[in-house]
């Protein structure tokens, strides 16, 4: 049977040498008790060989030791035949079977404590006692106690260690958990972030750029068109960048702006869906809207937000895809019947802006139906879009808002 190291604790010099005295001082003590013991008068006479065969073994069975958390089984069964033979094994044989016992596997125990009782009987034909063969059994008796005390420290030990090591592991288990919700949570913000930036800046950048390519590109305007096209651009440079510094504020300190005062990260609303379409009205699209919201002021925070997110995201890709298209605009429901949001244009035959400006300056697209049809789903809703059979490019949106 293969037995590997069950302690989990690296090996010392300091921690192997104290073990190593430690058995040496026993077997040292019983051998001085044996040596007394065989000077008293009426003692059997031993062989002269004997207490040089002692010295023998008991160094060979400590010169073994340190092998034992390699080969437990084969040392704690060596180092008890030697102290069948030798009193100054014993220290050494206690130590190897502690050492088997912290596995806690009862086979090998079983064989190595029953090779160290009949060590013990050996021990008592070699060296008969005094006080006849009681005395000898008493020994004999004494000796099994030991050998099952032994077990029994070695396996608390071994129970001890099997513990730490849980302990270790469930501490290990638990800092790569968290290790790993600290990076899901880093990722979440930042595609929450990333979401964020792409809503506050999609649609002002859209305007901007389409706008400054009618001026880049269209040379009959006239003065006041060019002056109206001016104002409109810096007006909506000068939203992105206070939406941005906004943004950006409530990243840098949550809840307090650049100077300290207390500010509110931007949070659009459905209220705002109004001031949304005359802004688009007045770049010159033309939005037909219909709001039929009861009690609109009352929505949730997170479902007024991402309905407007999705709204203003599908006026920016209209935009952007069907600059000459009207848009339609239906936004209806309310607590217990949840929203329905509907925006649809016509599907234009070339996909190029009425101001001439080429596709290449446009702002890249692809990543705008994906956003708002996470916003949906992380509502609790859904979200479709395709080209319906009138040729009319639709997206439909049903966000949940309990009662």
């Amino acid at each position: 049977m293969l037995l590997r190291d069950a302690n989990p604790l690296p090996r010392t010099a300091w921690g192997e040498t104290w073990r190593l005295l430690v058995a040496l001082a026993v077997g040292l003590v019983l051998f001085g008790i044996v040596l007394a013991d065989a000077d008293q008068p009426g003692r059997a006479p031993v062989p002269a060989l004997l207490p040089f065969l002692e010295v023998v073994f008991g160094v060979a069975a400590l010169a073994v030791l340190p092998l034992r958390r390699r080969h437990p089984l084969p040392v704690a069964v060596a180092t008890a035949v030697l102290s069948g033979v030798s009193s100054l094994a014993v220290g050494a044989a206690l130590l190897a079977l502690v050492s088997l016992s912290t596995h806690r596997r009862w086979r090998p125990v079983a064989v190595t404590a029953l090779v160290s009782v009949l060590g013990g009987l050996a021990y008592e034909e070699l060296r008969p006692a005094a006080d006849g063969v009681w005395f000898s059994v008493l020994n004999v008796v004494i000796g099994a106690l030991l050998v099952a005390l032994t077990i029994a420290i070695g396996y608390y030990i071994g129970a001890r260690r099997a513990l730490v090591m849980s302990l270790r592991d469930r501490a290990e288990t638990a800092e790569r958990e968290q290790a790993s919700r600290v990076a899901e949570a880093r990722a979440n913000e930042r595609a929450q972030i990333a979401r964020e930036m792409h809503d506050v800046l999609a649609h002002r950048i859209s305007l901007v750029a389409m706008h400054s390519g009618a001026l880049a590109y269209r040379t009959d305007l006239t003065a006041e068109e060019t002056t109206g096209t001016a104002t409109i651009i810096r007006d909506n440079a000068h939203l992105a960048l206070t939406e941005l510094r906004e943004v950006l504020g409530v990243l840098r300190d949550p809840g307090r702006s650049t100077d300290g005062s207390v500010v509110e990260p931007p949070q659009p609303t459905l209220s705002s869906v109004g001031a949304l379409v005359e802004g688009e009205r007045a770049s010159g699209r033309e939005v037909g809207a219909t709001i039929d919201v009861t009690d609109l002021d009352e929505a949730p925070t997170a479902l007024s937000r991402n309905a407007f997110r999705i709204i203003q995201e599908c006026l920016t890709n209209a935009r952007k895809h069907a600059p000459d298209a009207p848009v339609t605009l239906a936004v209806r429901g309310g607590p217990g019947a949840g929203l329905d949001l509907r925006v649809s244009n016509p599907v234009p035959v070339r996909m190029a802006p009425a101001t001439d400006l080429p596709a290449n300056d446009l702002p890249l697209s692809g990543m705008g139906l994906a956003g708002v049809t996470e916003r949906a789903v992380l509502s609790g809703g859904e979200l479709t879009f395709g080209t319906d059979r009138r040729g009319h490019f639709v997206v439909h949106a049903r966000l949940p808002w309990r009662a």
